[in-house]
């Protein structure tokens, strides 16, 4: 959730650090702050400031200078959004700074020992426990210092600490929160998110849990909070600078929406078999006669990843004919869930740092579990956890909310479903059928677009309303739960979805003209259940918005999207809901990339 930014080496690190800061804001945060030294400094200076990043810049003094430092962007957990709650964190002397993602599970007992000690705190947060640990630590070394801070911290961490009797360094670990190495010449830099890394170089290591690292101008190490070496080779980065950037679109999220022909054509890209009418999907690490042997799938995400999965266990189900669901990771790590050994699990994370999935996938392999991570970014916690995986090749997607993540998570789990299907009973012609139908999908999402204007008219109508119902039945459901999501995430406005099969079971009492109803109603077998919806919320003067493969006589309005194989629709009845999210926070004035309460990357529980 939150954003950690550090550099050592030439450069004035102030404006670095800014720039950084900047690249990580839709991370999800409430306040700022940065450290700052050189070798030939006396000591660390500080500024904080509740707000966003252009607040802590207008407090940087004018001789703000140094070499080295670290920066953050808290998102509150202890502690309300203040000035002094702000990261980093100073000991009483000024000379221990730390900034920290993650939550310190048993900051409370370790922080009533050191106030039974004489340490006064001056924040609510329990990042400053870590601070005083570091602080009071008689060990000789910084890294043995930090290393015997932890020993003690309970919970996930992603830390930067800076000694002012050490200032030719900084000390990172990670344990359950991102830390990543960029490797530059002459000048090394830390981050949460490789977008804060990637202007200046593209060479990265990514630390894994129960590690730790020093950095100096010229060098780097890694070693276990136990102190055993460990061994770092520097990666490349395939995304570059910018990938980050609007690139003349208002805001990231318009840009992301629109760049999904073309993400949709990176993940099938190299992937198709047209011999055999299937797919190579090298990464899974599972041969045909272990893909034969799997009895259940098991899809597990958060949020956006969840609703992907829901949607991919129809795909699944549908084309491999293996019987599969999704659920929440949050929920299921904590039913004490029973593993079995024919039940092939998949792990599903955008970042694939999202902590409760993680934390999921880590129960599972203890169990003996087979996981495999569908994630976005390459090199991330989730697919080194896992036995192999896919990846869905979006490209950085900047947004709190996902767009082009979700669209391409969605075809990756067509391509698996397509995978496992020919591996077992799917006939040739239904191969060669669905290939021909994700080839069709970036010049549909295209067309989609091209009919934003219209939506936008649509979003101007219905943004009044307090509250939407979504309905949708078996492949339309998922897709109902994702727009739900999205409308409220952006605009605020209460949103409820619903299988259409469900309403005549309680929510009809809801109906009424103040509350417009979005009906998913694709053209297939369920086409006249679907109908049959519309008429029973019509009769209670219910105002209707379809999204259809045909105008709706009973719909108020309908957007009319390209058909595709019934499939393969889901993808596509999404995109326009995307757009009509958008121009409907658009038209009430909200912050769209940075939708108030909510984080990118939730790497905390």
């Amino acid at each position: 959730m939150c954003g950690i930014v550090g550099y050592i080496g030439k450069r004035d690190v102030a404006p670095l650090l800014l720039e950084g800061l900047q690249r990580l804001e839709y991370r999800g945060y409430d306040s700022a702050g940065m450290v700052v030294t050189s070798p030939k400094a006396s000591g660390l200076k500080m500024v904080k400031a509740k707000g966003r990043v252009r607040d802590l810049e207008a407090r940087v003094p004018k001789r703000f200078t140094g070499t080295t430092g670290i920066a953050h962007t808290r998102w509150a957990t202890h502690g309300a959004p203040s000035d002094v709650n702000s990261h980093p964190h100073l000991d009483p002397e000024n000379k221990v700074a730390v900034v920290h993602n993650g939550i310190v599970d048993n900051a409370a007992e370790l922080r009533a020992k050191l106030e039974a000690d004489g340490v006064v705190f001056a924040s609510e947060t329990d990042t400053e426990v870590i601070t005083h640990l570091v602080a009071r630590s008689q060990a000789e070394t910084l890294e043995e210092k930090v290393r015997e801070a932890l020993k003690v911290i309970e919970g996930t961490y992603g830390i930067a600490v800076m000694h002012a009797d050490f200032n030719d360094r900084i000390v990172v670990a990670r344990n359950g929160s991102p830390v990543i190495l960029g490797i530059g010449e002459k000048e090394m830099l830390v981050a949460s998110d490789v977008a804060a890394l990637i202007a200046h170089t593209r060479q990265v290591v990514t630390l894994d849990d129960g590690e730790m690292a020093t950095l100096k101008a010229d060098d780097f190490r890694t070693y276990t909070t136990s102190g055993a070496t460990t061994t770092a080779t520097p990666e490349t980065v395939e995304w570059e600078a910018a990938s980050y950037d609007m690139g003349g679109h208002d805001t990231f999220m318009h840009k992301e929406i629109s760049e999904q022909p073309d993400a949709v054509d990176r993940v099938l890209r190299g992937r198709i078999d047209d011999r055999f009418s299937t797919v190579h999907l090298g990464g899974l690490n599972l041969d045909p006669r272990e893909a034969r042997t799997i009895r259940r799938i098991k899809i597990l995400g958060c949020g956006t990843s969840y609703h992907a999965g829901l949607i991919g266990a129809g795909l699944i189900e549908s084309l491999a004919r293996i019987p599969a669901d999704a659920e929440p990771a949050s929920e299921f790590r904590y039913r004490n869930p029973v593993v079995e050994p024919d039940t092939l699990y998949i792990a599903v994370s955008q970042s694939g740092e999202t902590y409760d999935v993680l934390a999921a996938v880590q129960e599972l392999k203890r169990k003996g579990a087979r996981v495999l991570g569908v994630v976005n970014v390459v090199g991330s916690a989730i697919a080194r956890e896992a036995d192999g995986g896919v990846y869905v090749h979006a490209g950085p997607e900047v947004c709190v909310v996902s767009t082009k993540c979700f669209t391409n998570t969605v075809t990756a789990f067509a391509l698996l479903a397509l995978h496992l299907g020919r591996i077992r009973d799917l006939s040739v012609t239904d191969g060669k059928r669905i290939i021909e139908g994700l080839r069709k999908l970036p010049a549909q999402i295209e067309e989609i677009l091209k009919g934003e204007d219209e939506i936008k008219r649509l979003a101007e109508v219905y943004a009044g309303a307090q509250s939407m119902m979504f309905i949708g039945r078996v492949r339309g459901y998922p897709v109902a739960l994702e727009a739900s999501l999205k409308l409220k995430e952006i605009s605020y406005i209460h949103a409820e979805a619903y299988p259409a099969s469900e309403l005549k079971h309680g929510p009809l009492a809801l109906i009424e003209p103040a509350l417009p109803t979005v009906a998913i109603v694709p053209d297939d077998d369920l086409l006249e259940k679907n109908r049959a919806a519309l008429e029973e919320i019509k009769a209670r003067s219910g105002r209707i918005l379809a999204v259809a493969h045909q105008p709706q006589e009973k719909a108020d309005h309908t957007i009319v999207v390209p058909k595709n194989e019934d499939e393969l629709d889901p993808i596509l009845m999404g995109i326009p809901l995307q757009l009509f999210a958008y121009h409907t926070a658009l038209a009430m004035g909200r912050d769209i990339d940075k939708p108030r309460n909510l984080a990118k990357s939730v790497t905390v529980e």
